[in-house]
């Protein structure tokens, strides 16, 4: 049974499985991606198994749950438990197939120009609004009234963040949200927060939607089974997700589980425009995923639905699961993306590119080129600039930079980032290589090699000001104070004496006079009375 994702023979079409929580009905058609057929698997829950391991379950579960492919496109899907379930020619015919009710979710005000307008129709067994009004909850450590917290220009690092410990307390996803950063107001639908999330248990019987604005998921360690009112995902280390405002939905996970989340207030999530570059690169749009159709029709006692809804939260209570879509239709939808399909480019010639050039997803703001949050990675690819310092240069920028490391090291700050920790350089916050990488990379070979490899880092680039919460600076005991430290060897090289530095064919500089390596101790070069030559 635990090598059944991988060993699965095509003979076999129905499985006997425990009661594993994330498939809480009594079967799911699935399409089989280990075995190469045609043939659809049946997976039945079963009462009597219970000494079956749920671990390979969950395994099989990855190879096998279905995804439409494509960014922003018009989707259809129906769970083939009630084929035809979907109307057609119309959105809210007079009956709905099955008895289900129609339900209008807009990510976008009627009247948004097409090309940017976004909504999908749901069908489903219970309308939404069957819920008993809302009450206010603990907002724990999240955060959006930055006016309360002082301002702090300084260069910050955090250690990676402590997951709590299941034997001390147990947090689900929606407990285990902690905000680090923001800007904005929720109310006036501008700004952004960038929060950690901390848990160790799974959502049960409850469920979470986000009124204020769409949350984009970096899962850094252990998996989240998602389940949507679209449908079901799993994502993992080195994937994303984006569950867009208004969204419902459940997280499950097995063990200690941390990543980060961007928040955007203003606009949603878009592919960059690509410019020059052409009609391909980057995250081109085929490798987003959204999920299929997936339904249960479940009576719970009291199922809770929090909403996040002026940057504070709220609990109801209902009698049903609220993940009863049994069809629908539209261009609102979650989605994930592998960070792995990322079309890499880079400069083949001279100089550091810009980190635009990274950019998988954007919010834009209203000004041409600026977004409220770019959401950039650094994957591992090839470095080929001649007579170029490779690595990211010294920076003061009008936008503020997040930074997070998903697994590897940072080329940049190989022995100060660590995954699961941040960085934060605000606006105008001087930034850059430490000193070790500096030197290292000033007296490098300058060959071609391949960068980053076994690593993913990321950024969270905003044209907003960033706060920093209490919690990120006291409560969570994970600041380095020492952070600003890993500047302070950068020496003085300037010598008036040396109009100019040439590469030898290692990479290292030299001058015309004594054609020896120049090296940053060395700035006492010639004397007065020595002639420099270009």
């Amino acid at each position: 049974m635990h090598a059944l994702n991988q060993s699965l023979p095509c003979c076999i079409n129905s499985v006997e499985i425990s009661n594993f929580p994330f498939w809480n009905t009594s079967f799911i058609m699935i399409t089989s991606s280990v075995a190469e057929s045609s043939q659809n698997l049946v997976i039945r829950t079963s009462k009597t198994a219970n000494q079956k391991k749920r671990f390979s379950v969950a395994e099989m579960a990855k190879e096998s749950l279905q995804y439409l492919s494509g960014f922003r496109n018009e989707f259809h899907s129906e769970d083939p438990r009630c084929p035809g379930s979907l109307p057609t020619k119309q959105n809210n015919p007079q009956r709905c197939p099955y008895g289900l009710y129609p339900e209008q979710l807009s990510g976008t005000s009627f009247t948004s120009p097409r090309e940017t307008n976004s909504r999908s129709w749901l069908y489903r067994i219970r309308p939404s609004v069957l819920h008993t009004p809302f009450k206010k909850l603990p907002l724990g450590n999240l955060s959006t009234n930055w006016d309360i917290f002082e301002p702090n220009p300084n260069q910050l690092k955090w250690d990676p963040f402590d997951i709590p410990d299941v034997e001390d307390r147990r947090v689900d996803f929606v407990q285990g949200l902690n905000t680090v950063c923001g800007a904005g107001d929720p109310k006036d639908r501008h700004g952004i927060a960038i929060h950690m999330f901390l848990c160790n248990t799974s959502m049960e019987d409850k469920c979470f939607y986000n009124s204020d604005g769409d949350f984009l998921i970096v899962p850094q360690q252990g998996k989240l089974w998602i389940t949507t009112e679209f449908g079901k995902m799993l994502v993992e280390p080195n994937e994303i997700c984006v569950i867009q405002q208004g969204m419902r939905f459940s997280v499950e996970l097995k063990g200690p589980t941390r990543g980060y989340i961007l928040e955007v207030y203003n606009n949603h999530f878009v592919l960059p425009p690509l410019g020059p570059i052409g009609a391909n690169g980057l995250a081109n749009p085929r490798g987003f995923l959204t999920p299929v159709a997936w339904y249960e029709d479940k009576e719970v006692n009291k199922y809770t639905v929090i909403n996040k809804f002026q940057g504070h939260l709220f609990a109801a209570c209902q009698n049903h699961s609220p993940f009863d879509v049994v069809a629908w239709h539209g261009n609102y939808v979650p989605y994930k993306y592998n960070l792995s399909d990322f079309m890499v480019f880079n400069t083949v010639s001279f100089d550091h590119a810009d980190p635009s050039i990274f950019t998988v997803l954007t919010c834009p703001s209203t000004r041409p080129g600026v977004a409220i949050a770019d959401f950039v990675i650094f994957p591992p690819r090839w470095s080929t600039a001649e007579n170029t310092f490779r690595p990211p240069y010294y920076h003061r920028n009008c936008m503020s930079e997040f930074m997070g490391l998903i697994y590897g090291s940072y080329e940049a700050k190989e022995d100060t980032l660590k995954p699961g920790g941040a960085t934060l350089h605000n606006i105008m916050t001087p930034h850059g290589p430490d000193s070790n990488c500096f030197e290292k990379a000033s007296n490098a070979q300058l060959v071609p090699e391949k960068v980053a490899e076994e690593t993913m880092s990321f950024m969270f680039e905003s044209c907003l000001n960033m706060t920093v919460t209490d919690w990120a600076c006291n409560t969570s005991l994970k600041l380095d104070v020492n952070y600003p430290k890993c500047w302070q060897n950068l020496k003085k090289m300037f010598n008036p004496k040396l109009m100019s530095l040439k590469p030898n064919i290692n990479g290292e500089a030299y001058t015309s006079i004594y054609r020896s390596p120049i090296h940053a101790e060395d700035n006492d070069v010639g004397n007065a009375d020595t002639a420099v030559h270009n």
